[in-house]
């Protein structure tokens, strides 16, 4: 069973930057798309990013090119590289890897099967 293990959550201040990353913990085929969604408080669930076994990358709205998310060394490790951050950006961020349709929303579905991560937590401070 693959963990997705998340890293580089913390606080930091409105207009900061943070950068989260996402590691499996065993193989995952290249096929694999991998995302990021948070939970807000007072909010449902929600897309951040998606990348797909291509590179190729999808984001929510609510981005607006503050956030970019990517690969390096040719690994499975994803990474969310978020600036100008805001206040409503504190929640709960997880990573997720799942195969098939890249569609942000996909992961959200009910009965969706996939690869979940903790959580982890960013707290951005006004």
């Amino acid at each position: 069973q693959v963990q997705l293990i998340e890293s580089g959550g913390g606080s930091v201040q409105a207009g900061g930057s943070l950068t989260l990353s996402c590691e499996p913990s065993g193989y995952l085929h290249r096929g694999y798309n991998m995302g990021w969604y948070r939970q807000v408080p007072g909010k449902d669930r929600e897309g951040v990013a998606v990348i797909d076994g291509r590179g190729d990358t999808n984001y929510g709205n609510f981005v607006q090119g503050r956030f970019t998310i990517f690969k390096a060394n040719g690994k499975n490790t994803v990474y969310l590289e978020m600036n100008d951050l805001k206040s409503e950006d504190s929640g709960v961020y997880t990573c997720a890897a799942w195969i098939g349709s890249a569609h942000l929303q996909v992961p959200l579905l009910p009965g969706h099967i996939g690869y979940w991560g903790q959580g982890i937590q960013v707290n951005v401070d006004s």
